[in-house]
């Protein structure tokens, strides 16, 4: 599997606080069978201009020494939408040096003119990778079919497909309509992971979606390919809602702090 969206790098930000915490959260990723995955610390598209890239470098080369075999780390950032006419083009900002940025709008309701921020990304030859989009207030499908029009491309949070909740709802029903291109982690030093929900969609018989998901179309990020269709996964005869019970142990995926 590979992983776009973790918080690993260490002491950067909200995430994993040293680098022996995220060793061991690497150790459990590779048991997991994650191949690969980005560090994507948080950053303000504001304060693009004054990346901390070369402090970044340094830290993902002394992680990547200590790292355990069978895992190749990527750089990038995760950044916040909070200015209008950001210029992301440096190629430091996007993911593994592709044209691909992992963007975030700002807590609370979406912007007004979140379309156009990521209308105005693809003008300047990106492409927008967006992080969970269920967690958005005022979020909908039908604008979500517009920002894959524009050629965003949604990247849902794993463990909000195991939770309750209207979002968990939200993602849940992105599935059964083929509206999400990419699951990720979004591990932040804890114990987050693509596993269970690996397990949770092959229980549900999609194996197929799980593939795409995790493994083929974040390598065709990686590659600058067109990404995969995600067959819609139907839910069937309560199943879901089951396994969910099963599998899930948090109420939300903002809210898991455990190290």
């Amino acid at each position: 599997m590979i992983d776009l969206h973790t918080h690993v790098l260490p002491g950067v930000d909200d995430g994993s606080p040293n680098q022996e915490n995220s060793v061991r959260v690497l150790e459990r990723m590779v048991a997991d069978g994650v191949t690969e995955l980005a560090c994507t610390p948080h950053l303000k598209a504001s304060r693009a201009p004054q990346a901390p890239v070369a402090e970044h470098t340094a830290l993902l080369e002394s992680l990547r020494a200590a790292a355990p075999p069978g895992i190749k780390l990527h750089r990038g950032f995760e950044i916040m939408l909070d200015c209008v006419d950001c210029d992301l083009s440096d190629p430091a900002l996007a993911i593994a040096g592709t044209k691909t940025v992992l963007v975030e709008f700002p807590r609370g309701p979406l912007p007004l003119d979140a379309t156009d921020q990521l209308l105005r990304l693809r003008t300047q030859g990106l492409r927008p990778l967006i992080a969970h989009p269920e967690r958005y207030r005022g979020i909908s499908f039908d604008k979500l079919y517009i920002w894959r029009d524009l050629g965003a491309v949604l990247q849902g949070d794993a463990l909000m497909l195991l939770s309750s909740g209207k979002k968990a709802d939200f993602s849940r029903k992105m599935l059964e309509l083929g509206l999400m291109d990419i699951l990720a982690s979004d591990n932040h030093g804890d114990r987050r992971s693509l596993q269970t929900v690996r397990l949770w969609l092959s229980e549900l018989g999609g194996e197929k979606q799980t593939r795409i998901l995790t493994q083929l179309n974040p390598a065709h990020l990686l590659a600058g390919e067109a990404l995969v269709p995600v067959p819609p996964l139907k839910e069937r005869r309560g199943i879901w809602q089951r396994l969910t019970q099963l599998f899930s142990r948090t109420p939300d995926p903002e809210e898991v702090t455990d190290v």
